[in-house]
């Protein structure tokens, strides 16, 4: 399938060529023919003389004489090949297509563990586009087909694979070798390939254009936030880094790498940042976390980096450097490739996660580095890497912040009984020994949620608006029950549990004359019991059995009112032990004008589907 050309091999080994393969002498009689000084006998005869001569003496034992065997380094060889061009050939065939220096043989040599290598496929595939091209260098249809390259190269029970391996290699490396689809050819003007490594090493001198081309890079993937609230790209000091409550990723410059041989840029940076704003020091240092390059990765991106601005450049130049359409077309693919090159390289560049993390009050803080990888965004990446390892919390359960209160314990006043809102706001964003917040709305939501547990006294806390030192009591001292803390941080405290039920227990108010307490709003379970269960000897043990409750909802909002009335009414009467709940909905509509025979019908099959009680529908 590889050599099906316009004439099969059977037919041209009629001719009786062998050893030397048909190929050759089509390349010779149809192409090299067409130059004015070639004489199509003698200078054939003159050629295979020098090659067989050539191939004889080396002890050459391959069974064909292909176009990849013409031995083109041979002074003789090389002489009936250039005699009939201009003189500017034999400086390509050097550098170019065969000789002690040639890039061909480089590549070859670079690759002596592949097959590339083994079968010197890069030098085979450049003597025979050489050969099937040279004289063809200023024709309309110029240049060599790949499958003929494959052809001209491959022996019996060698794969062509190989070979277009080698071409892909070469047509990527060589200085004169132009490409255009499926046709190869060598040219005496150097490729836009030349052009374009030339411009990519003045590059190596102009690092910042490279630096600010990374940057841009980065920048537009970053985009993709995650669960950041916001993203602080490249400062140039910790001065260039806000200080506030929400979590934040820190992308650290490329002139700062990071390496693990404990000399890297990119964490004495980082340490830099968390300790001070500008000429102030840093108060809330648990809200950052850096994003830094690996520094044997860097060189990588930075390469592709140059060769793509290579390429950006010879393009916006196409006028100036006169280039003709095959060459642009040329510069377009190899700049998309390079392009490609870039995209993907930065994400493996930009790999190191750098985290602060402080186990206890008492311990050091300890520098961590987490290599990132998967198909997101580098925000994205960083944001899942640190949430499975809960280094950053998306939720904030109140049991959880319980704990947290009491691990430390972060409760002050004198007696270690409250903590202000606030003030635990500030401490989860500054302490590295704490959870790392998204930001503060987490812990208001856990605060509120917590205040309404129904279990509140062992799992969670209680809520006041402040303490009166004087009356050694909390002011508006809310538990067991929904507290709205409002968009800000609220002036509130958060109440330990036991100290919160001695005082609810204590202010139970009485109807005068009247031994049975009231229920306190404020409070949750059976009146007959204090918070936790215990007997209260001053109320009278009576039994209630039975809740009934009516409310009209918004006609336009009974969705939202029906499941707050769900959520905050009927799952709490669900819940008791042994309960039996009934809900029913009662619908009344008066419509002055008459109702629509569509009304009618729409509501009645839909009511029917629903399961509405007999007797329902509409009359007069």
């Amino acid at each position: 399938r590889d050599f099906c050309l316009s004439r099969g091999l059977g037919d041209v080994y009629k001719r009786q060529a062998y050893p030397i393969h048909p190929e050759v002498f089509d390349r010779l009689y149809t192409d090299w023919s067409t130059l004015a000084k070639f004489q199509r006998t003698r200078g054939v005869l003159r050629l295979m003389a020098a090659v067989i001569h050539s191939l004889w003496t080396k002890g050459d034992r391959n069974p064909l004489i292909l176009p990849c065997n013409i031995p083109i380094e041979d002074n003789r060889v090389q002489f009936e090949l250039t005699r009939y061009l201009p003189d500017q050939w034999e400086p390509i065939l050097t550098k170019d297509v065969d000789g002690a220096g040639a890039l061909p043989l480089r590549i070859d040599g670079e690759l002596s563990s592949t097959n590339v290598g083994k079968y010197q496929a890069c030098r085979r595939v450049a003597r025979t586009i050489y050969l099937g091209s040279a004289p063809t260098v200023s024709a309309a249809n110029r240049g060599i087909e790949d499958r003929r390259i494959k052809l001209g190269c491959a022996m019996p029970g060698e794969q062509p694979a190989i070979f277009g391996d080698a071409l892909r290699r070469l047509a990527g490396a060589a200085t004169y070798l132009y490409q255009d689809g499926p046709r190869y050819w060598y040219s005496t003007q150097p490729t836009v390939t030349k052009l374009a490594e030339d411009r990519a090493e003045q590059l190596k001198r102009d690092g910042d254009k490279v630096v600010r081309e990374i940057e841009r890079r980065v920048k537009k993937d970053l985009t993709h936030p995650g669960e950041f609230s916001r993203i602080h790209s490249f400062p140039q000091s910790g001065a260039d880094v806000p200080d506030d409550y929400d979590a934040r990723l820190v992308v650290i410059g490329v002139e700062h790498p990071y390496s693990k041989d404990g000399s890297s840029s990119a964490e004495v940076f980082a340490k830099d940042v968390l300790r001070s704003r500008g000429n102030a020091p840093r108060l809330y240092q648990n809200t950052l976390v850096f994003l830094a390059a690996d520094k044997a990765k860097l060189q990588d991106l930075d390469e592709a980096a140059r060769r793509f601005l290579a390429w950006e450049s010879i393009l916006a130049e196409t006028a100036v450097l006169n280039l003709d359409p095959h060459q642009v077309r040329q510069a377009e693919q190899q700049k998309a490739s390079a392009d490609a090159a870039v995209s993907a390289r930065v994400p493996e560049a930009l790999q190191w996660l750098i985290v602060p993390v402080q186990e206890t009050p008492q311990s050091s803080v300890t520098w961590n580095a987490y290599r990132l990888s998967g198909q997101d965004p580098l925000a994205v990446r960083a944001s899942k890497k640190l949430r499975n390892d809960e280094l950053l919390l998306t939720s904030f359960a109140p049991s959880r912040l319980r704990m947290e209160l009491d691990r430390i314990p972060l409760w002050e006043g004198v007696d270690k009984n409250h903590v202000a809102v606030s003030t635990l706001v500030d401490y989860f964003a500054k302490y590295l020994y704490l959870p790392r917040l998204k930001n503060a709305g987490l812990l208001l939501n856990a605060v509120q949620e917590g205040v309404k547990f129904l279990t509140w006294h062992s799992d969670a806390f209680a809520y006041a608006d402040s303490y009166d030192d004087q009356a050694k009591r909390y002011r508006g001292l809310v538990a067991g029950r929904l507290v709205s803390l409002g968009g800000e941080i609220p002036p509130g405290l958060l109440v330990r549990a036991e100290v919160a039920g001695l005082q609810l227990n204590a202010e139970i108010p009485t109807q005068p004359g009247d031994s049975t307490p009231q229920p306190s709003p404020l409070t949750a379970g059976d009146p007959t019991t204090g918070l936790f269960g215990e007997p209260n000897p001053t109320v009278a043990t009576k039994k209630v059995t039975r809740y009934h409750g009516t409310v009209t909802l918004d006609a336009n909002r009974v969705g939202r009112d029906a499941g707050r009335i769900a959520d905050e009414v009927i799952s709490h009467l669900v819940a008791a032990l042994g309960a039996q709940v009934k809900v029913t909905l009662e619908i009344e509509a008066r419509i002055e004008s008459g109702a629509s025979e569509d009304v009618i019908r729409v509501v009645t099959q839909n009511g029917r589907e629903l399961k509405f009680e007999p007797g329902s529908g509409f009359e007069e």
